[in-house]
């Protein structure tokens, strides 16, 4: 073994990484999960372009303030 065969373990393991939002590929599992977690004024956000077959929803909650 070389003195470098965790190298990549301890850079991985020390890097703080930001989460990402949820997203969902259908309207009903992203109003399954708002109602899940108690989100009341929200809406859904389609990510992808309107001629796309796909979709990739994610939750965008109003904020209070």
């Amino acid at each position: 073994m070389s003195i470098r065969h965790d190298r990549d373990l301890r850079y991985q393991k020390s890097r703080i990484r930001t989460r990402r939002p949820k997203t969902f590929t259908s309207e009903e599992s992203a109003k399954a999960f708002a109602k899940k977690e108690g989100l009341k004024e929200y809406t859904l956000e389609n990510m992808k372009s309107p001629t796309s077959k796909t979709k990739k929803i994610r939750i965008l909650v109003k904020s209070t303030e």
